[in-house]
């Protein structure tokens, strides 16, 4: 069974009495532990489709099932329990507590969305600091942080929960190169080691060059889909 199936999923905002479609009709099915990328120009659609498969906005029309749930039927709060059950983000500019050190970062989630012991919530920090490589930097805040190190907390923290999904809007797009590659060879080990599925919307050409699926947008509209053999 795919992890995400969505049919006919269109997404219209409304400006003022002017209705603006940004997703028209998409089909697409992705699955478990995949690594797949939405491509397309700006306004396409790439981020308004990581939305609402996260939970974050609503299909004005067709279905969206995640984890054989039709998100779509959720309201607020149910929404938010979903995300915090099983859905991990990954954002470009990182968000990051300022005054939290890198583990209380990672630690932050297990506190606001799981009721986990301190032993379990501390044994989790460890494995995934040691995980993204990043142990040694445990106690420094993100202002001491390098941009590589501080996108390597936001992963840890994204896979914190353990959750079955992690969404990654632009990752890459404040890293400089070599930056950027250790953390798309970070998330692909971290999809081996843990099984995680990771859906990225990017302009990145060495995200998609690492991508195994493929969906190219244009107005809204999916053009293109590529699948490669894992």
């Amino acid at each position: 069974m795919a992890l995400i199936e969505a049919s006919g999923l269109s997404k219209t905002y409304r400006a003022g009495d002017v209705d603006v479609p940004a997703v028209r009709g998409v089909d697409f099915s992705i699955d478990s532990g995949a690594l797949v990328a939405f491509i397309g120009p700006s306004g396409s659609g790439k981020s308004t489709l990581l939305n609402m498969i996260g939970c974050l906005d609503r299909p004005s029309q067709g279905s969206l099932r995640v984890l054989d749930t039709d998100v779509g039927r959720l309201n607020g709060r149910a929404s938010a329990a979903f995300r915090g059950a099983h859905i991990g983000f990954v954002f470009q500019d990182f968000n990051l507590m300022p005054v939290l050190s890198a583990a209380e970062n990672i630690e932050y989630p297990l506190l606001m969305v799981q009721r986990w012991s301190v032993e379990r919530r501390r044994a989790r920090v460890a494995e995934l600091l040691e995980a993204v490589s990043i142990a040694e930097q445990a106690d420094k805040r993100p202002d001491q942080l390098s941009g590589g190190q501080k996108q390597r907390v936001a992963v840890a923290r994204a896979l914190a929960t353990q959750p079955r999904l992690v969404l990654a809007d632009e990752p890459t797009a404040n890293l400089d190169h070599d930056s950027a590659y250790r953390i798309i060879t970070l998330m692909k080990k971290m999809r081996d080691e843990f099984g995680t599925t990771f859906i990225f919307s990017t302009h990145d050409p060495k995200i998609v060059g690492e991508a195994e699926e493929i969906f190219s947008l244009e107005d809204g509209r999916l053009i293109k889909q590529e699948g490669a053999v894992r």
